[in-house]
């Protein structure tokens, strides 16, 4: 994608940088880092974050927002459906017994949970004394492996 007028190229993807995640300040900083390159889906997450946060019940349907800020339908389903995969917001289901029949979208802490457990499994992968090193030089080989079958897969497609 490039930026307009200025021939520069901008990624889409989650700029994820150690740096930048300590000087978070407020959630558009966090959505901004999230959606990346695409000021529409930054907007309509930045909306959704906010109307499920300051919600008093789980919020039933999100379509008012369309409206409300003058969204795209298809804009606003692609950031919920970003913010549901990253795990920021859930869907509870009506069957769902712990929310009483009530069904809709609210924050989800699935997201928090899963870079608390990558952290701590950075750490356990980091740690010598629970690994040896045949054992990681297997998985190396078997990592080195799979390249080595894409680049072939590649070339017989390639050949086709």
């Amino acid at each position: 994608m490039q930026a307009a007028g200025r021939g520069l190229k901008l990624s889409t993807k989650i700029d994820f940088h150690h740096r930048r995640i300590s000087q978070l300040t407020d959630f558009t900083e966090l959505i901004e880092m999230l959606f990346p390159g695409n000021r529409n889906q930054q907007h309509a997450a930045a909306c959704i974050f906010f109307e499920l946060k300051w919600a008093d019940a789980i919020v039933p349907n999100l379509a008012y927002l369309e409206t409300k800020y003058d969204i795209s339908r298809r804009v606003l389903q692609r950031a919920r459906a970003k913010l549901s995969r990253l795990g920021l917001i859930e869907h509870v289901s009506y069957l769902n017994s712990r929310y009483g029949g009530q069904h809709g979208w609210r924050l989800s802490s699935r997201f928090e949970t899963g870079l608390r457990q990558l952290a701590q499994r950075c750490s356990v992968l980091r740690d010598k004394a629970t690994s040896s090193k045949e054992k990681d030089g297997i998985m190396l080989q078997l990592a080195g492996a799979r390249c080595d079958v894409s680049a072939v897969v590649a070339v017989t497609r390639r050949a086709s």
